[in-house]
């Protein structure tokens, strides 16, 4: 489930891109994937509430709800999260970025109204996200492993920090449970609603779903940690077969 809430519209688009690159399967013993068994277990068990509860929800939530107030939403809890970026770029050693983002918080949580709207990308203060895990990344921290984490969804030994420090620096934990539990659950259904396109092509194009995920996951942490120019020589497209199926990967 927290595969498909855990990001916003840069996610939705990442995922549709790496859908046409298509992942490449590999088996357990080479595929950095040690916890495959217990990793399916959770993933189908964050599959089946996604399906059962999460998606039909959001469902409902896009079909009824106009899309400048669901804009609105997004924007808000962008900016409510964007702390974690600031925070993260500054142990990144990332100078301007830091500065920008911060730039971009003050304009929106003024301007934009506590962040419903978003004045500071017209004012070309662009947005970015950035957390521990890409942190750790940034300073040559491998992966590790891959993680599927109950309820939240993807993960590796180096990315496990990444929603606890997200939660501190998220102003919404400070405040009373009456307001911390409804913003979240409202985060998680907008967050949901705004990937339906991407996870029903993600359903419908997917040999495998959990090496699907797995693998779009990774493509896209290698592509945030190295801020959209991952090493190598351009795009290297190979094939990769496993049985009676040959995946294009490209990168």
């Amino acid at each position: 489930m927290a595969d498909l809430t855990s990001t916003s519209r840069t996610g939705a688009t990442l995922l549709f891109l790496l859908l046409l690159g298509g992942c490449a399967s590999t088996d357990a013993g080479n595929s950095g994937d040690p916890h495959e068994g217990l990793n399916r277990k959770f993933y189908n068990f964050n599959d089946t509430l996604d399906k059962a509860v999460l998606e039909p929800v959001a469902k409902t939530y896009a079909d009824y709800t106009p899309a400048p107030v669901r804009e609105g939403v997004t924007n808000f809890f962008d900016n409510v999260n964007y702390l974690n970026t600031i925070a993260n770029d500054l142990l990144q050693g990332k100078g301007r970025h830091f500065l920008s983002d911060t730039g971009r918080f003050v304009v929106n949580s003024t301007v934009g109204v506590g962040g419903l709207f978003d004045p500071a990308t017209s004012m070309g203060l662009e947005q970015r996200g950035e957390d521990l895990g890409q942190t750790f990344g940034t300073w040559g921290a491998h992966e590790g492993a891959y993680l599927v984490l109950p309820l939240l969804g993807p993960s590796s030994y180096r990315d496990l920090g990444s929603p606890v420090m997200g939660v501190f620096l998220n102003p919404l934990t400070y405040l009373a449970p009456v307001v911390t539990i409804p913003a979240g659950a409202v985060n998680a259904i907008n967050a949901r609603a705004n990937l339906l396109d991407a996870s029903r092509i993600r359903d419908q194009a997917a040999l495998d779903a959990y090496t699907f995920v797995r693998e779009a996951w990774r493509q896209q942490r290698e592509y945030e940690i190295y801020d959209g120019n991952p090493p190598g020589d351009g795009f290297e497209e190979y094939i990769e077969g496993e049985g009676d199926a040959a995946i294009l990967r490209v990168y």
